[in-house]
């Protein structure tokens, strides 16, 4: 009796090894899919842009010149969720997967707050639209993830906070939803910025689905990192004369945001069938720390300086790389690095002082903002320089 046992616990754990092992594998055949897909679909967007000459207006804010369409954005919600639901069905047919009720409900609401935005981003990139609208747009997407039964019940020890009851944890999902959806929006402002921190985050974050055994999440990241890449790739390095370079408007970057906004949310209070160990609100919050306190900062200073909260400026930290004489190139990489710096830092930190986790955010913001203020320190001593240096020319 007792080797019939172990027979059939030999034929258990290899029938979960060759189920995590195709699960495994529709990960990789997802990122591929979209990869090749998305890489398709901007190549179309870019003929289509050029033929309707809808192209992003250059001003005294942007950075770019030529003609660029701004309509790249176009490609991702398609392909993110035609993959995403092509894998499922296809893992649940052949019984490799085990789909939550709740779960699946999340995703549902999750495409649905994605279609909204992707409407009002499209619309808002071709004609313009208020910002009223649009916030509405944004406060509608971010209502349906509460609804689903995702939404901030506790905070890890974080300033103090455990348990948050429904009735403040609920208008709080919907702000931080809101508030990192118009982060990633506000901080598009040069090549590469907004698709590159997104595949940071999704990079991360799939890698912790995946210590957890949390599929779908794991999926949904990595077709989400596989359809930026091509479009990155395109943003950075594509050459306009070639007529290969496109970004990705408001269309790309709400529903980026949202997407990242779900996934924090959802690994900070844990999955149905996810751990939750202690430390899991500060490391998920920390692959949008960047994008969140430069806005933190950008409407402190509008504030103190009594400037209209929606009116644009210069006062983002690429702004302030770009004044200091660095590329776009390696503005952009130091503040990718830079956002790569906050997640390894409170990766490790937060494994020996998890039950403290306000001490390790009080030192990100230290950090943050004492690095922010030497920055503009360099930048104001240049400018006089330059001011000083034409002064004299002058005489």
């Amino acid at each position: 009796m007792s080797f019939k046992i172990n027979i059939n616990i030999r034929l258990s754990t290899g029938e979960e090894f060759e189920h995590d092992r195709m699960k495994l594998f529709s990960v990789f055949i997802a990122f591929v899919l979209a990869f090749f897909i998305g890489q398709a679909i901007l190549k179309k967007l870019y003929i289509f842009s050029f033929r309707r000459r809808l192209f992003d207006p250059v001003d005294s804010r942007k950075t770019h010149l030529g003609l660029i369409p701004r309509m790249g954005g176009m490609a991702f919600l398609p392909t993110q969720c035609g993959i995403f639901m092509l894998v499922i069905i296809v893992l649940r047919f052949f019984d490799f997967i085990y789909i939550e009720y709740e779960l699946l409900i999340r995703f549902l609401l999750l495409i649905m707050g994605l279609g909204l935005l992707f409407i009002t981003g499209i619309v808002d990139d071709l004609m313009g639209i208020y910002y009223k609208w649009k916030f509405g747009a944004q406060f509608v997407a971010a209502i349906f993830l509460p609804v689903s039964g995702l939404w901030i019940s506790h905070m890890d020890g974080m300033l103090g906070i455990y348990n948050v009851p429904v009735w403040i944890g609920i208008p709080l999902t919907v702000f931080v939803i809101m508030f990192i959806i118009n982060a990633y929006n506000l901080i598009d402002g040069i090549d590469g910025l907004c698709s590159g921190l997104t595949i940071l985050a999704c990079t991360v974050l799939g890698t912790l689905f995946f210590r957890h055994e949390s599929w779908l999440p794991v999926i949904f990241c990595f077709i989400t990192v596989g359809v930026l890449s091509p479009f990155f790739y395109y943003n950075v390095y594509g050459k306009t004369k070639r007529k290969r370079r496109i970004f990705m408007g408001d269309t790309g970057s709400m529903t980026l945001g949202l997407t990242v906004a779900f996934l924090v949310i959802s690994y900070t209070i844990g999955e149905p069938e996810l751990l939750n160990p202690a430390g899991n609100f500060l490391v998920a919050f920390s692959v949008v720390l960047v994008p969140m306190l430069d806005v933190v900062r950008v409407i402190l200073i509008r504030v103190l300086t009594h400037k209209p909260l929606f009116l644009p400026d210069k006062n983002h930290i690429h702004h302030y790389l770009l004044d200091l004489g660095f590329s776009h190139q390696t503005t952009l990489f130091i503040i990718l690095g830079l956002a790569l710096f906050f997640i390894i830092f409170n990766m490790c930190i937060v494994r020996f002082v998890s039950n403290n986790q306000t001490l390790v955010l009080l030192i990100d913001l230290i950090l943050w903002f004492g690095g922010l203020w030497l920055l503009n320190r360099v930048r104001h001593t240049r400018f006089r320089k330059k001011e000083q240096e034409l002064s004299n020319e002058k005489e």
